[in-house]
C-alpha cells in the first residue's frame, strides 16, 4: 500500500504526506545524525530533506519500498553534506584539526559493544572522518563517487576512510576491543 500513499503524495495530499513522514521519520533522522553531531542539527537536515523529497516526488517512479527509502535516504545524506558545507564544518584535508583526533571516548562500555555503541562511536569521529567513513562503508558509495561528492580526490578520500578506521580501532584496542584475529588464546 506504499505505492498508493505515494501517489497520494504527488498529488498533493497532506495527510499522505504527514503518513510517508511518520512512516520514515526516524530511520531518516538516523542516516542524518550519522553526518551532523546534533540533534537539532540532524533534526534541520530532516526537515530539509522532507521538503526535497515532497518537492521532488512528483518525478519519481515507484518501483519497490526499498527503492523508496535507498531515493529518501539519498535525499538526506546529500542534505546532511550540504549543511555541513554551509557551516564550514567539513576539514577533509590532512592538517592539524584532522591529524589531532578527539581523546579516546570514555564511555565505552566493559562489556561487548552492541550496534548502538558502535553507531555512537562513529558518531565521535572527526567530521570529515566521520563523513567518508558512512559514505563509504555504511552507504556504499565508491572512493569515485564521494570523491565527486565532496570535492576532493579520490586519494583523500581514501586517506580519510584509513584514519577513521584506525581511531576506531585505536578506541576499541584501548578499551580492551581487539579484531578477532589478532586476539591470542
Amino acid at each position: 500500500m506504499l505505492q498508493q500513499l505515494i501517489e497520494q503524495c504527488q498529488l498533493g495530499n497532506g495527510f499522505a504526506q504527514r503518513r510517508l513522514y511518520d512512516q520514515y521519520a526516524n530511520r531518516l533522522f538516523r542516516v542524518g545524525l550519522r553526518y551532523v553531531r546534533h540533534e537539532a542539527d540532524a533534526e534541520e537536515v530532516l526537515m530539509n530533506a522532507f521538503l526535497k523529497i515532497f518537492r521532488s516526488l512528483s518525478g519519481f517512479v515507484y518501483r519497490d519500498d526499498k527503492g523508496l527509502e535507498a531515493w529518501m535516504k539519498r535525499v538526506v545524506t546529500n542534505e546532511a553534506l550540504q549543511f555541513l558545507r554551509a557551516r564550514q564544518s567539513l576539514p577533509l584535508f590532512a592538517g592539524a584539526e584532522a591529524d589531532e583526533p578527539p581523546a579516546t571516548p570514555t564511555d565505552l562500555p566493559d562489556a561487548g559493544l552492541d550496534a548502538e555503541q558502535i553507531y555512537d562511536l562513529i558518531r565521535q569521529l572527526p567530521p570529515g572522518y566521520r563523513t567518508v567513513f558512512n559514505l563509504y562503508a555504511i552507504d556504499g558509495y565508491s572512493h569515485r563517487e564521494i570523491a565527486e561528492q565532496l570535492c576532493i580526490s579520490e586519494n583523500t578520500s581514501k586517506s580519510q576512510l584509513s584514519k577513521a578506521r584506525a581511531l576506531l580501532q585505536s578506541w576499541l584496542t584501548t578499551n580492551g576491543y581487539e579484531h578477532e584475529s589478532r586476539r591470542t588464546s
